[in-house]
Formats: C-alpha cells, structure tokens, sequence
C-alpha cells in the first residue's frame, strides 16, 4: 500500500510492507554483508551497528545463521510477546530434533537402541560393605556413585581414585539418594556398576581344582535368598555358581545383603541347566542333587572334594529332570514340623558340612 503527501520540498512517497504475522520486517541495507532493520533503531544504535558494537555487549546478540548485528529483544507489556520480529523459540526437552546437530549446539544424536542396551548392561548396587568390596576388587565397573554426606569419609579412597578417573559422583541428601538407589535401604551409598557377564562352564573349568564346590541353583531367583546363598557361598569357600540367569546376580537386593560376598563368586551361565551339569561331570564332579525327604542323610553322607551341589526353589524343589541327575542324593534330617528349610539356610547347612569334611 503507497501512499503520497505533500511538503516542503515537494512530494513525499510512503511504502508500508506488512510480513504475515503483522510485524514489520523490511530490511534496508547497511553495508556490505549487513543486514539491520534500520527502521526500528534509534539513532545511537545505528551508530554502533556501524561501529561493529561487541555482539557480546549489552543490547546486541547474534542470531543463528545471520551475522548481522541486532538490538536485544525487549517483551511487551503482556509478557507473551516481543516486540522485535526475531523472536527466540525454546524447546522442551522431548521435542528436540531427533537428528544430529554436527556439533553447531554441543548436543549429538544419540541411538535409542543404543542407550537401551546400554542400560540394560548397567545397575544399580547399593549398601556400605557391598560397595566397599565393589571398589576393593573391580573400580572400573564404577559408572557413576552416589553418597550422603555422613558417609564420605568412610569412602575417602573411593572418592580420591573416582575424582582421579573421572568417575561422576555426587554428596546428596537421604531424599535424593532414595530416587538414585530406588530403595530406602540403601545404606547410604549406591553405585552404578557395569554388569559382570556370566561364564561358561568351559571357561570356569580351563584352571582346574582338586577340592571345589560348586552351587548350582534350578529357578531361584529370590534377590534376597541369592544374596543369603552368596554370602554363605563365600564363607565356605565355593568358587562357583551356577544359575540360569547369571544376571540376577548382580541385582542391587542380592549384592546388598551378600553384603561383600558377591565380588568373591564367579557367576556361571547355565541356558541348558542339564547340560551343564554334564559338562561338570566329565570334568570329574560329582553331581550332588538335594531333598527335604528323599536321599542319604547328611549326617551320614560322605561329600567328595569336588562336587556339583544341586537345589532348587523353595516350594517345588528340583525338578524330577534335574533330581535324575544326581550322582548321589542327600537330605537334611530335622523333626519334621515344618515341610521344608529356606533355600538359603539349607545352603548354608549343606555348605558347611562339605566345609568340614574337605577344607577344616
């Protein structure tokens, strides 16, 4: 739309140009290279464009893909609005392009597949003695940690070696340490570990022993009951155990209450439990299977120095497949007012006798 007046001088032609937002945007030039909306500066700061006025000084910033010089934004009395047609937009987080940036915004494109298995090869173990042997015997699985403040100086090492190898860690409160850990009992520290990988039975048999027990357990999978069985496992020097899932293992439950005792065993994967049981047969143990009623009683039974000791979960016990396997079998005698014994006591008593008769 033009429109005319008359003055002085003569006549005077006027050119309005409305953008779609309603917003003037017509640019004039002002040198080579430059481009500023003259229109909506005042006098003082079109003399600054023109002196190259620091981008970084107040009043002035640069934006994305313009290399021009521009006023600073100023909000309009509704606080929803700008006065200035370059209009910053943020974003929330999730609605961050899914592609990469090369570099222009610091961020780069991450696979989600990739942070998935890298999650799934992560977890999380928390209480004081659990986290103490951690450190002791593997720190570089040490992702990231977790402390209040009362217990940092019981873990001064701990945090001189992850300052020094760039490991995060962060003081936080009882709250905060509760969402890390996702436990109340978590004891005041937690770590995020690197999973350990589970064995085959070749690999753990390449150094063979002349006394070992080995504990194999056919669907226990109780965290609190495996880390009772870890602990035992440790105090009677067994060396092995193998599971089917090797990885349950490693939950923070079941390091926790093994409290220590899970950085002393060699988990051993079993997919083919039977399987593996004859893999450790040819390799001169003597398979061990267990029962509340049937079998030898363990006060009469002469366990050999290199065996296969066999349990299965609590309710149903092994299974018929796996009790067939038994190069002898044995029981736990007791006055038979209750039906059976917790997995984790019946290892501990199994575990001791064996200690007795081969290592004291």
């Amino acid at each position: 739309m033009n429109d005319a007046f008359s003055g002085k001088n003569g006549k005077v032609k006027v050119m309005y140009v409305r953008s779609d937002d309603g917003r003037n945007k017509n640019k004039h030039s002002a040198g080579k290279g430059r481009s500023v909306n003259s229109a909506r500066l005042s006098r003082e700061d079109q003399a600054k464009v023109r002196n190259g006025h620091d981008r970084r000084g107040a009043g002035f910033h640069r934006s994305e893909g313009d290399h021009s010089r521009r006023p600073a934004l100023s909000r309009s009395a509704d606080r929803g609005s700008y006065d200035s047609p370059w209009k910053t937009v943020s974003r929330a987080p999730d609605e961050e392009p899914a592609f990469d940036h090369g570099g222009i915004s610091g961020k780069s494109f991450i696979d989600p597949e990739q942070l998935r298995r890298q999650r799934a090869e992560e977890t999380r173990v928390y209480g004081e003695n659990a986290c103490q042997a951690l450190f002791a015997s593997r720190p570089d699985a040490i992702v990231r940690a977790w402390f209040i403040q009362s217990i940092t100086p019981r873990f001064r090492e701990a945090l001189r070696w992850m300052a020094a190898n760039r490991k995060a860690y962060h003081v936080v409160d009882e709250e905060e340490l509760v969402k890390a850990s996702g436990t109340e009992h978590h004891g005041g520290v937690c770590f995020l570990i690197k999973k350990r990988q589970g064995l085959d039975a070749q690999t753990y048999l390449k150094n063979p022993l002349a006394t070992d027990c080995v504990l194999a357990l056919e669907e226990v999978g109780n965290p609190h009951n495996l880390g009772a069985i870890v602990r035992s496992c440790a105090h009677f020097g067994v060396n092995g155990v193998l599971l089917q899932d090797p990885a349950v293992l490693e939950s923070g439950a079941a390091v926790r209450t093994a409290e220590g005792g899970a950085e002393h065993i060699k988990a051993i994967n079993a997919d083919d439990f039977l399987s593996v049981l004859d893999i450790f047969r040819q390799a001169g143990y003597t398979i061990v299977t267990t029962s509340s009623h049937k079998g030898t009683a363990l006060a009469q039974a002469k366990l050999p120095a290199k065996i296969v000791l066999v349990l299965g979960q609590e309710r149903d016990g092994l299974s018929d497949s796996a009790w067939q396997q038994g190069d002898m079998s044995i029981s736990i005698g007791g006055t038979g007012k209750v039906d059976s014994l917790n997995v984790s006591v019946a290892t501990g008593i199994l575990l001791a006798d064996w200690w007795r008769q081969n290592q004291a």
